[in-house]
């Protein structure tokens, strides 16, 4: 009786023995199974995180080449300016996208696919930069040569139009009229018209130049206009401030002026002039102009 009953106890001991070792392996199992899932879930999280940073980098360096690009002297056409905003506009997104707390798979999936699609775009774009780039390096090489052609030209052209103007001087200075044989006198003219020759200042009121002009058949036979000014002893012009001439390229006055024919036949010629002044001792100089250049100076002393 007693041996049965030590026999039970036996078989009870051994099933509680059992159990225990049950629970426990049931206890580490489980306890295996959530480190193990545990684990798993750090690494995808690492590995979510990780993926976003490079995505991010990616895209920054997408924009960075669209940067450069602005930085280049190249003028850009309107289906390149479209489709550079097109990308601008895809990369906010993106980095939009990124920077929420957590993405799925398939959202880094789908950013990945547009990351490439825009890699491919930045590829093509820079591809036609660069042939733009050459097209404008060609223009400005053909441009800069057409402006040293035209420089060039306009050189030779000025450099004509001063040869054509300095001829034309030559022309004008060798047509003008040369006065030769110039002569002055002073006279006291009476009431009745008559004319006295004098040497003194205070009993002469008119001067008469006579002279003639030198050969030239170069000159135009013709009317021409001849300019007398007289300049008293003390250096002043004795002019009317109304009577302007041009010569020498400057405008100036004159004491007088008339208009002779000229046919290349050995004329005499004289102009009358009377002071309007008195005439005071020293020497007057006379100079005669015609055709815009000086024909001839003179001058008389009077006592």
């Amino acid at each position: 009786m007693q041996k049965q009953e030590n026999s039970s106890d036996n078989k009870v001991d051994r099933n509680k023995v059992y159990f225990l070792i049950i629970v426990i392996a049931a206890l580490l199992g489980i306890n295996g199974y959530l480190y193990f899932k545990d684990k798993q879930q750090n690494t995808r999280f690492v590995t979510i995180n990780t993926e976003k940073d490079r995505l991010k980098l990616e895209v920054e360096k997408i924009e960075v080449e669209l940067d450069r690009v602005n930085l280049l002297n190249v003028t850009l056409n309107e289906k390149l300016i479209e489709e550079q905003k097109l990308a601008r506009n895809k990369i906010a997104e993106l980095k939009l996208a990124l920077k929420k707390g957590e993405l799925t798979q398939k959202e880094l999936d789908e950013a990945n696919t547009q990351i490439e699609n825009l890699r491919e775009f930045v590829k093509s774009y820079n591809n036609q930069i660069a042939l733009l780039e050459q097209e404008n390096s060609y223009l400005k090489n053909e441009r800069d040569s057409l402006k040293t052609t035209i420089n060039n030209y306009n050189e030779k052209t000025e450099n004509l139009r001063k040869e054509n103007r300095n001829l034309n001087r030559k022309v004008k200075v060798g047509s003008a009229l040369k006065a030769s044989d110039i002569r002055v006198d002073a006279f006291r003219v009476k009431d009745s018209g008559k004319h006295i020759l004098v040497t003194k200042a205070g009993t002469a009121n008119k001067l008469i130049i006579d002279f003639a002009i030198v050969p030239n058949e170069l000159a135009e036979k013709n009317y021409h206009k001849i300019f007398l000014r007289v300049i008293d002893p003390a250096g002043n012009l004795i002019a009317n401030e109304n009577n302007m001439f041009e010569a020498d390229g400057q405008q100036m006055q004159y004491s007088t002026a008339i208009e002779l024919s000229y046919n290349n036949d050995n004329t005499k010629y004289k102009i009358d002039w009377t002071n309007p002044r008195s005439f005071i001792k020293g020497t007057y100089s006379i100079i005669l102009y015609a055709d815009g250049f000086v024909m001839g100076k003179s001058e008389i002393n009077l006592k």
